[in-house]
C-alpha cells in the first residue's frame, strides 16, 4: 500500500506509532530498514543522509526532496524555514519554487487549476510538469528521424551490402544482406522520453497524471525504452531543429534521476531526488541575482582563483566563495547560508557562526585587490520573522565591510517570483563608483 510521509529537515523517524508532525513521523519497519541501508551507501560516498539514534529513531540531515522506498512509502522532506505554525503546503510551494529556479526548470501554467499542484506531493508535481511539457511537445509534433537498419531478408530492400553478401555461405545464398533507412520516432531523445513516461505512468497516484500518462503512452507506442540513460542523454541534440525539445529535457532528467545532486540509484528505481539544502539555497540566490542585477554585473559561481596560502610553490587550501560579483573593476564577495538568524539576539552573535566570519575575512583579503578602496563582503541568510532587516554593518578593517542581509523567499501563496530588492542591494553591497 502506498504511503506518503511528509516531514522537514532534521525530522525524526520511528517505527513506533506517534502523532505525526513535520518534525516527527512514523514509517513502516521495511522503510526504516531501507533508510538505514541507504544511509550507509551515502556515508560511503561522503554524504550524510541521516543519523541513527538508538534502535528506534532516525534523524534526517539537511537534505530535501523525495525519497521513495521499495515498500511503497514516499518520504517527502521539506525545507525547515517557516515558523512552527506554517503548513506543509507553504513549505512545499517554497521547495517547488526553489527547485524550479535553482535548476532553471521551465514550467507551463495552464490556469488557476494549476495552482492546486502545490497542494500535491512534490513527486506528483514533478510528474505533472513532465506530462504537461510532453503534451505540448506532442501537439507541436514529435521529431522523426532516419534510422539506419541493416538486416538479412529474403527480399531485396534498399541497398545491397555487397561485402557481407559475398561472404554469405552457399546454404544462405538466397538471403540478401541489405541496409536501408526507416523514418522513425525511435532515436535517443524519444527513447529517454518514453522511459520517463513509463516510469511516471507506473508510479503516479494522481488520477489526472495517470490518465494523461497512459494517453501519451499510446502516442509513443512504437518507441522503445532507453537501455542506457547516460549514453542517450549525451546523444541528446541541440540546435534550431531540436529547440522545441529543450523544455522537456530538464523534467526528463528529473524523472530519470539524472538532474539531481543526489539521486538514489540501484536496483530500485522509484522517483527519488535529494538536494542538499545549503546548495539549493545558494543556487536559488544566484538565480535571483541574475534576474535582478544589471546585465553589466558579472556573476561568477564557486570561483577557484585563490588559495589561503602557498606551500612549496603551490596553492594550499583553495578558497571558493559562493558568488563573486564584478562591476566596473570592483569586486564583491557573497556567501549564502541556509541558517536562521535572530536580529534581537545580539548577545548570542545573532546566531552567526564565527567560522562564517573567518571565511568571509579570508575571501575579502584574497579575492579583492588592495587597489580597491572599499571592500564589500556579504553574508546572505533567509528572511524570517526573527530576521527581517539587514544587520548593522560589521567592520573588519578600514575600508572592508561585511553586510548581513536577509533574503526574501516569497513564500506567500500564488507568488511566482522571489521578492528581491536590487535598490537595497546596490545601496548596501555593490561598490559601484
Amino acid at each position: 500500500m502506498k504511503e506518503l510521509v511528509v516531514v522537514r529537515e532534521y525530522a525524526k523517524l520511528t517505527t513506533t506509532q506517534i502523532a505525526p508532525t513535520l518534525d516527527r513521523a512514523t514509517v513502516s519497519k521495511s522503510a526504516f530498514e531501507y533508510l538505514c541501508r541507504l544511509a550507509g551507501q551515502f556515508r560511503a560516498s561522503g554524504a550524510h543522509l541521516l543519523e541513527v539514534e538508538g534502535t528506534q529513531w532516525l534523524r534526517l540531515d539537511n537534505f530535501v526532496g523525495i525519497l521513495e522506498t521499495p515498500c511503497g512509502t514516499t518520504l517527502e522532506i521539506l525545507p525547515k524555514h517557516h515558523d512552527a505554525d506554517s503548513t506543509k503546503e507553504a513549505s512545499r510551494a517554497l521547495l517547488t519554487r526553489m527547485i524550479q529556479a535553482a535548476l532553471d526548470l521551465p514550467a507551463r501554467h495552464v490556469g488557476p487549476a494549476d495552482l492546486a499542484l502545490f497542494d500535491a506531493p512534490l513527486s506528483e508535481w514533478v510528474r505533472r510538469q513532465f506530462l504537461v511539457a510532453l503534451e505540448h511537445l506532442v501537439k507541436r509534433g514529435m521529431k522523426f528521424d532516419y534510422l539506419r537498419v541493416e538486416e538479412e531478408q529474403r527480399n531485396l530492400r534498399g541497398q545491397l551490402d555487397v561485402i557481407r553478401q559475398l561472404r554469405q555461405t552457399p546454404d544462405r545464398a538466397h538471403y540478401f544482406h541489405t541496409r536501408h533507412d526507416v523514418f522513425s520516432l525511435d532515436f535517443p531523445e524519444n527513447r529517454l522520453i518514453r522511459s520517463a513516461l513509463a516510469r511516471v505512468a507506473n508510479s503516479t497516484q494522481d488520477p489526472i497524471n495517470w490518465r494523461l500518462s497512459h494517453e501519451l503512452l499510446q502516442v509513443l507506442a512504437e518507441v522503445s525504452a532507453s537501455r542506457d540513460f547516460k549514453y542517450d542523454f549525451k546523444a541528446w541534440r541541440g540546435g534550431r531543429l531540436m529547440a522545441h525539445y529543450a523544455p522537456i529535457l530538464p523534467w526528463c532528467q528529473l524523472v530519470l534521476g539524472q538532474h539531481c545532486p543526489l539521486a538514489v540509484q540501484g536496483s530500485w528505481h522509484g522517483m527519488s531526488m535529494l538536494f542538499p539544502m545549503e546548495k539549493l539555497f545558494e543556487c536559488f540566490v544566484e538565480a535571483a541575482l541574475r534576474r535582478t542585477l544589471p546585465k553589466s554585473v558579472l556573476i561568477k559561481r564557486q570561483s577557484r582563483e585563490m588559495y589561503l596560502c602557498q606551500h612549496q610553490g603551490k596553492g594550499f587550501f583553495q578558497l571558493r566563495p559562493d558568488l563573486l560579483l564584478e562591476h566596473s573593476g570592483y569586486r564583491t564577495v557573497l556567501d549564502a547560508k541556509w541558517k536562521r538568524l535572530n536580529e534581537m539576539a545580539r548577545n548570542k552573535k545573532y546566531g552567526i557562526a564565527q567560522s562564517d566570519f573567518y571565511q568571509l575575512f579570508a575571501y575579502g583579503h584574497k579575492y579583492i585587490g588592495v587597489e580597491q578602496i572599499y571592500k564589500e563582503l556579504v553574508l546572505i541568510y533567509p528572511k524570517t520573522a526573527m530576521f527581517s532587516a539587514p544587520l548593522p554593518p560589521f567592520a573588519f578593517a578600514p575600508g572592508m565591510t561585511l553586510w548581513v542581509l536577509p533574503f526574501e523567499l516569497g513564500d506567500k501563496a500564488g507568488e511566482e517570483h522571489i521578492m528581491w530588492h536590487p535598490e537595497m542591494w546596490l545601496e548596501h553591497a555593490l561598490a559601484i563608483p
